[in-house]
């Protein structure tokens, strides 16, 4: 059985650091960043390791600001 891959995009404008999307994660690949800062004045999340993701979309469905995207590769 082979594993599903993804790639997430983050709208790191319009995220508000809440972490929601960082406990969601099961492959625990969500982080914010704690290296940038948005015009809002909050860390974004973002993810580390890209080639981890299993494109579960828990992150997105848990965003209450909608600013994930995920996307399934084949």
């Amino acid at each position: 059985m082979v594993k599903a891959k993804g790639r997430v995009e983050f709208d790191v404008e319009r995220c508000k650091g809440c972490g929601l999307c960082v406990t969601a994660c099961p492959v625990k690949i969500v982080e914010m960043d704690q290296t940038q800062i948005n015009s809002k004045g909050y860390h974004p999340a973002g993810v580390q390791e890209m080639d981890k993701c299993i494109a579960c979309a828990n992150c997105a469905t848990i965003c209450p600001d909608l600013i994930i995207t995920v996307y399934k590769e084949d």
